[in-house]
């Protein structure tokens, strides 16, 4: 049990790795499929980048688990799946809400920071260590300056392009076998 959640934790962290890649990597630094679509959500941050694959995600991580069953392989993917989720919902709200509490403003300023005003820098959206790491962390006395700007910008009204998805998945689940009620899978 406690290597299964170590597996999985680890999946959670080398996702960090990949989302730094996708969106460092492949959307800013090489041109690359990755890179149009993410030019959209530049221009519109309700574009939510990685959205339509979710259910392309959602079908390989149950794929997995109903042929290999739980194994340590299994249980890395699914914290790869899980840490996709986080990054998700994370920059979901680093959009649309108000900071929740210290880390959520740190997080949010920087990625605001990437949005505004340094483009080719602050590319890790759920965490700074690749930044460092690989040398696009802006130093800390230049986040500095730019927080009260940041932190003077409303979080984003309406809603995102999420809806598509949504709808996606209650066209496609029923033909799969699955009965949706009110928005919950039976």
């Amino acid at each position: 049990m406690v290597v299964s959640l170590f597996a999985f934790a680890a999946g959670i962290f080398a996702w960090t790795l990949v989302e730094y890649a996708i969106h460092g990597w492949m959307s800013h630094r090489f041109v690359t499929f990755a890179t149009a679509l993410h030019q959209v959500h530049h221009r519109d941050p309700r574009a939510v980048f990685a959205i339509g694959a979710w259910p392309p995600t959602a079908a390989i991580a149950v794929l997995l688990m109903y042929v290999c069953g739980v194994t340590l392989a299994t249980c890395f993917a699914l914290g790869m799946v899980a840490g996709f989720a986080l990054y998700e919902l994370i920059h979901y709200r680093l959009h649309f809400a108000r900071p929740a509490g210290r880390i959520e403003m740190r997080l949010r300023t920087r990625h605001l920071a990437h949005h505004y005003a340094l483009e080719d820098r602050c590319l890790g959206v759920t965490t700074a260590l690749w930044d460092r790491l690989f040398g696009t962390e802006p130093p800390p006395e230049e986040l500095a300056a730019l927080a009260p700007r940041m932190n003077g910008i409303e979080p984003l009204a309406g809603g995102s392009n999420a809806a598509r998805v949504s709808a996606l998945m209650r066209a496609v689940l029923p033909r799969l076998g699955f009965a949706l009620r009110r928005g919950q899978v039976r």
